[in-house]
């Protein structure tokens, strides 16, 4: 039996979780159709164009997914990133996210995003790739958001940055080398050093 577009439209959407409208042109499926599943119930429209599956069952970090498609090179940093981790008590209301310092990103958002502007290997090195609602998104790693905690410890606070990096050194998800590369990358050696000392 064939498969119809909306068979095949169906099935794109549980394997991927998450699809944008624009997806669909490289499976040669006219978006109308995105359309009639709404109206069918089959699939629902989270924000503009953006669409899941009705019965998914959403991981908390659906919103991660979200962000990333809404602006495809955002890396998720920050608050959000050590919420991923596990590495804070923290619950932050938005999707903090990092895009180049000449990057374009929308002006309106359907889920609450903080913009974060990074430049050079401030924004390149440490980017991690993890699969989250069938969405490959980019995070930066441990280390990384570790130090960038403590880059912009005026906006998150530096409670929050030292309690980041005992947490991580406590349950063992980086180094100190690793923590201290990437201080020196985001020019908070000086700033970092102390606390350093005070956990090993």
């Amino acid at each position: 039996m064939k498969t119809t577009i909306m068979e095949k439209l169906i099935k794109l959407v549980q394997e991927k979780g998450v699809i944008r409208a624009k997806d669909l042109k490289a499976h040669r499926i006219p978006d109308i159709y995105l359309n009639r599943l709404v109206e069918k119930g089959q699939i629902q429209r989270i924000s503009r164009g953006i669409y899941t599956a009705t019965n998914s069952n959403p991981s908390s970090y659906q919103t991660l997914a979200e962000a990333c498609k809404r602006i495809p090179n955002g890396i998720i940093c920050l608050l959000s990133a050590l919420n991923f981790y596990n590495i804070t008590t923290q619950i932050p209301p938005q999707v903090w996210i990092a895009v180049d310092m000449k990057a374009w990103h929308p002006k309106e958002y359907s889920i609450p995003l903080r913009i974060i502007r990074f430049s050079g290997k401030a924004l390149h090195e440490g980017v991690e790739t993890h699969k989250v609602e069938g969405v490959s998104i980019r995070v930066y790693c441990v280390a990384k958001t570790i130090a960038d905690c403590f880059k912009y410890r005026n906006k998150i606070g530096l409670d929050i940055a030292i309690e980041a990096l005992k947490d991580a050194y406590r349950q063992k998800k980086c180094t100190i080398d690793e923590i201290w590369h990437f201080a020196r990358i985001c020019r908070v050696a000086n700033v970092i050093r102390p606390y350093l000392e005070s956990i090993v």
